[in-house]
């Protein structure tokens, strides 16, 4: 299984105790049970993803991947099972970002991650702001904090994280949807009958419970997917 190890609530990787912990992992190991395999965890990340799973590094990845048409060039996803809308987030002490209509606005600077769904969307979106494509989610957050940047986009479950492990951090909802994105497991193109064993094993995770009771425990049910046109 490729996982990108510091996605909070999905895949995430304790630095201490090296353990992981989210919803994937917990949907990972269940797709071990069913398989009568033990599952094996390999580190990659949303730029190394589609190199990882072309290069068969892993048999399917499973780290909470948005599907954009992009990768859909070079990947094959399953059905979604969360779908989230982007979320800003700034600090509690920046007065220039008070609400969603601040962040595109002259001298604003948007930090988003390399390699993430946000860098072409917000490459697209702002007009007036400037954006700030980091190599990594700690430099995004740390541009944030330090005021070299005014605000970086994210996620509901990454959002989940600033807010619970910081207290620096506040985050801003848009007025209206602004780009909500559907997350689903990525395999390699081909291969009919692994992608078919995916797709029923999440569609009996949905209707059995256990897609749910996963997305509570780890906070997500506000993003859950439990049917076709549930959310």
């Amino acid at each position: 299984m490729c996982i990108w190890p510091d996605y909070y609530s999905i895949s995430l990787r304790d630095p201490r105790t090296q353990a992981l912990s989210g919803m994937d992992i917990d949907l990972a190991q269940e797709l071990g049970r069913n398989l009568g395999v033990p599952v094996t965890f390999v580190d990659s990340s949303f730029v190394q993803l589609v190199e990882d799973v072309q290069q068969d590094r892993c048999d399917v990845a499973m780290f909470a991947i948005g599907v954009t048409a992009e990768r859909q060039k070079h990947l094959r996803f399953t059905d979604p099972y969360l779908a989230s809308d982007v979320v800003a987030i700034t600090t509690r002490s920046n007065r220039k970002i008070r609400s969603w209509s601040d962040i595109d606005q002259p001298g604003v600077v948007v930090a988003v991650t390399k390699g993430t769904l946000h860098e072409p969307l917000m490459q697209q979106r702002l007009k007036n702001a400037r954006m700030a494509a980091l190599a990594t989610t700690h430099a995004r957050e740390q541009e944030v904090q330090s005021g070299r940047a005014d605000v970086f986009m994210s996620d509901f479950p990454y959002a989940q994280r600033m807010l619970e492990t910081t207290d620096w951090a506040r985050q801003l909802h848009p007025p209206s949807r602004y780009h909500i994105t559907p997350y689903a497991w990525a395999i390699q193109p081909g291969d009919d009958a692994w992608y078919g064993y995916l797709q029923a094993f999440l569609h009996h995770l949905q209707k059995d419970g256990r897609l749910l009771a996963a997305a509570r425990k780890h906070k997500l049910e506000p993003i859950v997917i439990l049917g076709p046109a549930t959310h």
